[in-house]
């Protein structure tokens, strides 16, 4: 890893860090934060279909490695799943979580912890395929620090959970260069399939099941395409 590579990786947290100030400053609605979550989960689902699951089939990974790590991945997140699910029981229990919920919140560091690992292992296998990500999932990171604002997270709350989430993302893209720099295609190839089923995750059981709390408007599909119009473009255009 070297030092262009570090500016790059540091690009994903100063946007997360700007869109909690951005929240901070202002506010949105409910509706609007619905369609910020349907961007969000636009340009995921572009990560997911343009970047990453090219590049595991770019690593020649064994068909066993990379079904093994996507179902491993599936099982982690499902376990998460059961784990959110009773820490919000007892928060409901004993009142002491209301606004945004608990379940979203865990899922989006472990998402956003997963890009960073991502981006790391797109680094590692293809130092052009790191910077795409990079660059790519920075839109997602703007948009998810004015998804986290809420009633009762707000000010500078929400700039604080966004400075973490962009120090985790940076910290994550670090760690995964280091750890899979001259690592064999099996392995990159598994970390890549297991990282899918996190994002997967991510977008059809947290954000899209989030963003739909609220009455869902017409746009919110055309916003949906649009966030993966977004990703798609900054791909075609670094080429």
């Amino acid at each position: 890893m070297n030092r262009h590579q570090l500016l790059i990786m540091a690009v994903p947290a100063a946007v997360a860090t700007a869109g909690g100030v951005l929240a901070a400053l202002w506010n949105p609605s409910h509706q609007f934060r619905s369609l910020v979550q349907h961007f969000a989960a636009g340009v995921i689902l572009a990560a997911l279909a343009v970047e990453l699951l090219p590049d595991i089939a770019s690593e020649h990974a064994s068909a066993g490695v990379v079904i093994g790590s996507f179902a491993l991945g599936s099982l982690f997140m499902y376990g998460i799943k059961l784990w959110t699910l009773r820490l919000e029981h007892g928060a409901e229990a004993s009142h002491a979580a209301q606004g945004l919920s608990l379940g979203l919140l865990l899922a989006t560091f472990i998402d956003v912890a997963t890009d960073g690992f991502i981006i790391g292992a797109g680094f590692a296998a293809n130092g052009e395929a790191g910077t795409i990500l990079a660059l790519g999932l920075s839109v997602e990171l703007l948009f998810l620090g004015l998804a986290l604002a809420s009633d009762t997270v707000k000010g500078w709350r929400v700039i604080g959970l966004s400075a973490a989430l962009g120090l985790t993302v940076l910290a994550f893209a670090a760690l995964g260069s280091v750890l899979l720099a001259g690592a064999s295609q099996q392995l990159i190839g598994g970390v890549l399939a297991f990282s899918a089923a996190a994002l997967l995750y991510l977008v059809t059981e947290e954000l899209l099941m989030e963003a739909h709390t609220v009455e869902e408007k017409p746009i919110s599909t055309l916003v949906l395409f649009a966030g993966f119009l977004a990703f798609w473009s900054i791909q075609l255009a670094a080429k």
